[in-house]
């Protein structure tokens, strides 16, 4: 019980977030820009991979094909993640343009 406590003390209140105005809204924007670039790196590196493991497998040059089956469904599921990212984001983008002001 005092391990929660402890965390509960340790989390930041919104109002503070909040408070530091418009400079703190140009920040978390460089922040999401850069998140959303490294995660286009990640997925880009994946499936550079997996192409580079498809590829050994039909010239028969890969020695583990336990790890190509990895690396290839490793660009499967973060290609599946990014697509639903971008038709969550195309969504929420379609309900704002609904709202009326």
């Amino acid at each position: 019980m005092e391990n929660i406590k402890n965390d509960i003390g340790s989390i930041k209140p919104l109002s503070n977030s909040l408070s530091s105005g418009t400079s703190k809204v140009g920040a978390d924007r460089g922040e999401f820009s850069e998140l959303l670039k490294k995660s286009i790196d990640e997925l880009n590196l994946a499936q550079e991979n997996s192409d580079k493991a498809l590829a050994d497998m039909a010239s028969g040059q890969i020695k583990d094909l336990h790890q190509a089956a990895i690396a290839i469904g490793k660009a499967e599921t973060s290609m599946k993640l990014m697509l639903e990212v971008r038709n969550k984001a195309i969504s929420a983008y379609k309900e704002i343009l609904r709202t009326q002001i």
